[in-house]
């Protein structure tokens, strides 16, 4: 199982990873607050701002702090730009 680092010392499973995406559009907004109703959001961001949305085939909304650019570079292997890690939260 390969797990991808989502900032802040939270991981989630890369098999189970459906998308990445940018939580500025109302369609994900919707799908956010959708999830913190029914209680299948998990909030990974540890009080900063919410810059990516990852959805698990599960039903569960991720949020994280770090943007979708590095999430992606992190789950292809590669070194993100330097500083962009957790500095971007």
């Amino acid at each position: 199982m390969q797990l991808l680092n989502i900032g802040f010392g939270s991981m989630v499973s890369a098999e189970r990873l459906l998308a990445v995406v940018s939580p500025d559009s109302a369609p994900i907004k919707r799908i956010v607050q959708e999830g913190k109703e029914r209680g299948t959001a998990i909030d990974a961001t540890y009080g900063r701002k919410t810059k990516a949305v990852l959805i698990m085939d599960s039903d569960h909304i991720v949020l994280s702090a770090l943007t979708p650019e590095v999430l992606a570079a992190r789950l292809n292997g590669e070194e993100p730009a330097a500083g962009k890690e957790e500095r971007d939260g």
